[in-house]
């Protein structure tokens, strides 16, 4: 039984992460720190192996979801690869500094982190772009549509570190700032930022969960079952993004957002 909720809390952490660019850490976090203070997890867990199958699960759904980009072309690899270049590094970073995190202090920090997502993704489709001084322009053709954007690659990579860090301190996949950063700043269109940044989460994952294995901090099974759910979700979320507007589904989980973050808030304090 343990497992069946596993599998089933990485399908729904996997479908809303990629459905929105996200990665899924935002729901896997605080639903396995639940999971372990009702003691329904036989193997008793810390907060930096929550951190570590979180990013191991996540792995498996920016797998999924960007094979299914890849398919409908909405991926910009070569963008998405400057920006890697901020989110690798940083994300190892991020690890080895998580593991001094004191646990009230990680509730309270991911709770804040938890507000502040919400509210980057109540805002960023009202948000104009702004006038950013880029040095590298694109042309990019997506689904018949051709699309022009530009952005400076010292800003993207800058704004990369600190989500990379972020990631590798919490378990989250960055993308509540790298779909903003390219909305908002370089004016990507929506669906090809969301695509690219699962693209950069993949990237990004890979490495910090290589940085958590070296630190011991990954319980391989639990990450596998996770995984395995995270993976169809992968799937599921692109899937739905081409068919719905997401909008409903946005409104659900802030909401669900803005009630954990709060819990975990109190908790740390």
């Amino acid at each position: 039984m343990e497992y069946i909720i596993l599998i089933l809390l990485g399908i729904v952490a996997g479908t809303m992460g990629s459905l929105v660019g996200l990665g899924g850490g935002l729901v896997t976090v605080p639903v396995l720190l639940f999971f372990q203070q009702m003691g329904w997890l036989s193997q008793p867990l810390e907060h930096q192996n929550i951190v570590a199958i979180s990013l191991m699960a996540i792995i498996f759904t920016a797998f999924a979801s960007t094979i299914t980009n890849y398919k409908h072309g909405r991926i910009d690899i070569k963008s998405g690869l400057i920006f890697f270049l901020g989110a690798g590094p940083a994300v190892a970073i991020g690890a080895l500094v998580g593991m001094y995190v004191p646990e009230g202090i990680f509730y309270i920090l991911f709770g804040i982190l938890m507000l502040f997502t919400t509210y980057l993704l109540s805002v960023r489709d009202r948000i104009k772009p702004l006038d950013v001084k880029s040095d590298i322009s694109r042309v990019f053709t997506c689904q018949g549509v051709t699309h022009r954007y530009s952005f400076n690659r010292y800003i993207a990579i800058g704004i990369s570190a600190i989500a990379g860090f972020i990631a590798g301190i919490f378990g989250v996949g960055g993308g509540s700032f790298y779909v903003p950063m390219m909305v908002i700043l370089f004016k990507f269109p929506v669906h090809v930022a969301t695509a690219t940044s699962m693209f950069m989460i993949l990237l990004a994952t890979v490495v910090g969960s290589i940085s958590h294995i070296m630190l011991g901090n990954v319980v391989l099974l639990y990450a596998l079952f996770v995984g395995a759910g995270a993976y169809l979700g992968g799937v599921i979320g692109p899937t739905l993004a081409s068919k719905l507007s997401g909008r409903t589904i946005l409104v659900i989980l802030r909401l669900i957002i803005v009630v954990v973050a709060i819990q975990m808030i109190l908790k740390g304090i």
